[in-house]
């Protein structure tokens, strides 16, 4: 399994429905291919609270290692993604909703006092939820209770989901505006980031280049790759690898030769494809088609 994204990053995935914009599901890390979830955003924003084991959670150029009994606030619009550590399962509740769902029509009060005014800052991306800090401890247990609530909904479920995430959102709301907040939040660095992304993304079977990458951003060889790996935590060349066995893995459900496979996703020759996708996968690409192919 893993996380369907477009060539801008953003996950080609419904969180509910345009009447009813929620969506609540029990996940598990050691469910997504590598062990890990992809870099992502979605314009809703996800409340995290995880129930067993841990994970490391990355959100824009922060990293956090998540506990169970502890959670995460990601907001709308902000580069995510996962990873198992140490090969330990870790299981989560994840709770997606779109701000209207609280805000209820454009340019409402609610939104351009309240939502905005967290949503469109940039500096404030996510936040992690400490059981020990009162206030988020009462944030933690009202994202369980959404969870119960959804296993057997009662008559009024729609109407008590929106007065939890309401007040989620006012402890949300109470907290950020009691702390100093940057006058004018520096989003240029995210965008250039998701510009990045997007165009190794786009071009990932193709013979990609540095100088192709960093003249697309408008910056030099050295920044770009500073400038990557000091907000993803990793190379571009560890990314565009990573996205070609991930683009590989459908492919040997379908059939096609390894040679083919290979050729398709943007390997030069076989034998790497092989090497790479046993350093990501721990197996060998026919080993990977025959365990999943098998009943």
């Amino acid at each position: 399994m893993q996380i369907n994204i477009e060539k801008n990053q953003k996950e080609n995935k419904q969180h509910g429905n345009y009447s009813f914009p929620v969506h609540i599901s029990p996940e598990a890390i050691q469910f997504y291919e590598q062990g890990s979830f992809m870099w992502h955003w979605h314009p809703e924003i996800e409340l995290t609270w995880f129930i067993s084991g841990q994970m490391e959670y990355c959100v824009n150029d922060k990293k956090y290692i998540l506990s169970a009994g502890e959670g995460l606030f990601c907001n709308c619009n902000a580069l995510h993604s996962g990873y198992m550590l140490d090969s330990q399962d870790c299981n989560y509740i994840s709770v997606t909703f779109h701000p209207r769902f609280i805000y209820g029509y454009e340019n409402s009060l609610i939104q351009t006092k309240y939502m905005d005014f967290i949503t469109s800052n940039a500096s404030w991306a996510s936040l992690k939820l400490d059981p020990k800090t009162p206030w988020q401890q009462n944030v933690l247990e009202q994202i369980q209770t959404i969870y119960q609530l959804s296993l057997n909904p009662p008559v009024d479920y729609e109407l008590r989901i929106h007065m939890l995430l309401t007040s989620v959102w006012q402890n949300l709301y109470h907290y950020y505006s009691s702390i100093p907040s940057d006058v004018s939040p520096d989003s240029k660095h995210l965008d250039r980031l998701r510009s990045i992304m997007s165009y190794v993304q786009e071009h990932s079977m193709e013979d990609l280049c540095l100088d192709d990458i960093a003249d697309h951003v408008n910056i030099c060889k050295s920044e770009c790759c500073r400038f990557f790996k000091k907000h993803m935590k990793m190379t571009i060349f560890d990314y565009l690898l990573s996205l070609r066995i991930q683009n590989s893995l459908p492919l040997l459900m379908s059939g096609d030769s390894i040679t083919k496979i290979a050729d398709t996703v943007g390997f030069s020759t076989p034998a790497y494809y092989g090497q790479i996708f046993k350093r990501y996968m721990g197996c060998s690409p026919s080993q990977y088609r025959k365990n999943h192919l098998s009943p």
